[in-house]
């Protein structure tokens, strides 16, 4: 959607370990420049050690905030998030900012999960939010939730905004993977670094037992949604 080309300059917003900015780096090239953002010391250390193992020189990371980036107007040519907004206590104030750093013509796309009902992984938050109360937990899917992203992105001062919603299935391998894919690296991570080794057990048998529906032998496969944005700045 975000259509990059060589030699732009691009931001990744809430970059994570960089799986997209990595991308990002590959298809601007040696003549483009990618940053990617993210306020977690941990996942960029990672995203740093992964860019020069690939020697992608046009890369780089910087710990920031998606509400206040810290660049000048009109910096970039694209700017990204993946799955980040969801985690932003005001995903307006992100988008703005976005907007604020692309340069007139610039197109900004982000991706956010579904609908809740359409997310087989998404009973995990009652089960963690019975044992520590959350920030995540009420507002995770409402980003989703119809036409909701792309009204946003238009407050924002997008313009000739598109959205697709997609519809995909998470493969694990076995219990173990589809645990540790929902607590370990999922929206709940904080939240379940709390728990003790027998909190953990008792998350897990009622995690697998609400995603029973679709497991498959020793596998499970299952269901959910993206909502992708794209909008430009004039």
């Amino acid at each position: 959607m975000t259509a990059l080309r060589p030699g732009e300059r691009v931001l990744d917003v809430a970059c994570g370990t960089g799986l997209v900015t990595l991308q990002a780096a590959a298809q601007v090239g040696t003549t483009g420049s990618v940053v990617g953002t993210d306020i977690a010391d941990k996942m960029l250390t990672r995203a740093c050690a992964m860019a020069r193992q690939q020697g992608l020189s046009q890369l780089t990371f910087e710990r920031m905030d998606a509400e206040h980036v810290g660049f000048p107007d009109a910096t970039f040519d694209a700017a990204l998030c993946a799955l980040g907004l969801m985690y932003v206590p005001t995903p307006m104030r992100a988008l703005q900012e976005m907007y604020r750093v692309l340069k007139p013509g610039g197109r900004a796309v982000a991706a956010v999960w579904g609908e809740r009902q359409r997310c087989g992984w998404a009973a995990i938050f009652p089960i963690v939010d019975a044992r520590v109360y959350t920030d995540v937990c009420p507002l995770f899917f409402q980003l989703g939730a119809q036409e909701m992203l792309a009204q946003t992105f238009q407050a924002a001062g997008f313009t000739y905004i598109t959205s697709a919603r997609l519809s995909t299935t998470l493969y694990y391998d076995s219990s173990a993977d589809a645990c540790c894919a929902a607590f370990a690296g999922g929206p709940v991570a904080l939240a379940y670094a709390r728990f003790d080794a027998h909190t953990r057990q008792e998350v897990h048998a009622e995690y697998l037992a609400a995603i029973e529906p679709y497991r498959r032998g020793t596998s499970y496969a299952l269901p959910g949604e993206f909502v992708d944005v794209n909008g430009r700045k004039i």
